[in-house]
């Protein structure tokens, strides 16, 4: 029977860019994937079909050769060992599969590859700090246990004057192929794990590994302005990479501690100041802290509980710039408490002068607005 037309088979126009021809097959050989199709003869033969022609025309010099002689060119062509055959009888189809669908089956394209130097990992590390030191900045040392090369093999993980050897099972590469059923998968070698050599005489002071844990001291610059959730990244301080890999990098995650007096709201500041209920009667100066040191506030006559005062610029400059913010000081009026029996006489008196809510508006509106609410109401 005549073999159909390699552009038809995929669907394209003879002039199919590569990377729209490896679109077109992908699409096809997906649709007839005979996981996708179990017992589908029809399925798989067309799947063969999708492979054959896609395994010619994304090689140019075979495709050169269909488009001038057609069949005839390619099943002439040193190597092929007959197209015609199916997906079994060309030797090269396991190369297109692991381009084509090794995302998906985690083929060549996945994983550590063929063997040889891999990054090593990301290390975390949280920085307590107090307020003070997130406000200003600040410089702190730290200790991270963390696996450094080994000093005494160089990181080859081989004793002192021998060297790791191929692995025979893959033969340096890093991964064997397995066969399953007309195609084959590639797969971590299971000798070398897919280093691609083995050592056969380990090193005595990292055991062959090539890494050993050490605890590591570093300086870290904390910059004014951090808060809770930053991060500061420290290049190159993780864990050392394999087979002389780089390494990895160090993330030092801040987390600001509670104030006794502060609270932070994005660059503001909070604090609650308690004054007395004569000063907040007749006014007056007080003494507020701020991160700086101390400074006088102005409480004028008649203050009420709740009452907000702000500090410009006494706040937290952004880490990332921008403008300084600011500290808010809410006033708490505060009820004297363990009062003598003069004080108590003084109050009363001070009480039956105070009668007919003139000098409280807050508490004869309230009054007011409680008698008319139960006026309305139908008993």
């Amino acid at each position: 029977m005549a073999k159909r037309d390699y552009y038809e088979i995929l669907g394209v126009d003879r002039d199919v860019s590569a990377a729209d021809l490896k679109k077109a097959y992908r699409r096809v050989a997906m649709k007839h994937h005979p996981d996708r199709n179990p017992g589908d003869k029809a399925a798989e033969d067309k799947f063969k079909e999708a492979s054959e022609a896609y395994e010619v025309l994304s090689d140019a010099q075979k495709r050169a050769a269909y488009d001038q002689y057609g069949h005839a060119g390619v099943d002439q062509n040193a190597g092929m060992g007959g197209a015609g055959a199916g997906a079994g009888g060309f030797g090269n189809f396991s190369d297109i599969f692991g381009d084509v669908f090794g995302d998906i089956f985690g083929g060549a394209g996945g994983g550590r590859g063929r063997g040889g130097p891999s990054r090593g990992a990301d290390l975390r590390y949280t920085l307590d700090l107090s307020l003070e030191q997130a406000v200003r900045g600040t410089t702190v040392q730290i200790k991270v246990p963390t696996l450094v090369a080994c000093d005494t093999c160089d990181g080859s993980g081989a004793k002192k004057g021998t060297s790791p050897k191929t692995c025979t099972t893959c033969g340096g590469i890093g991964q064997v192929r397995m066969q399953q059923g007309f195609f084959s998968v590639q797969q971590t070698c299971p000798t070398c794990r897919g280093r691609g050599t083995i050592i056969t005489d380990p090193c005595d002071a990292c055991h062959g590994q090539g890494r050993k844990e050490e605890t590591k001291t570093l300086s870290v610059k904390v910059p004014a302005g951090v808060d809770t959730g930053d991060r500061i990244r420290l290049s190159g301080e993780g864990e050392a990479g394999m087979d002389g890999g780089p390494a990895g990098d160090l993330y030092v995650q801040v987390s600001v501690r509670e104030h006794e007096i502060f609270t932070r709201d994005g660059n503001n500041l909070y604090c609650e100041v308690p004054i007395d209920f004569v000063d907040a009667a007749l006014g007056g100066e007080l003494e507020v802290p701020t991160l700086d040191g101390r400074v006088k506030l102005k409480v004028p006559a008649e203050t009420q509980t709740g009452k907000l005062f702000k500090l410009r610029g006494k706040g937290v400059t952004p880490v990332r710039g921008g403008a300084t913010g600011d500290l808010l000081c809410r006033v708490v009026v505060e009820t004297p408490v363990n009062l003598t029996s003069k004080q108590k006489d003084l109050l009363r008196e001070f009480q039956n002068t105070t009668k007919g809510g003139k000098n409280s508006p807050r508490q004869r509106s309230w009054f007011d607005g409680m008698k008319n609410f139960f006026g309305d109401m139908k008993i």
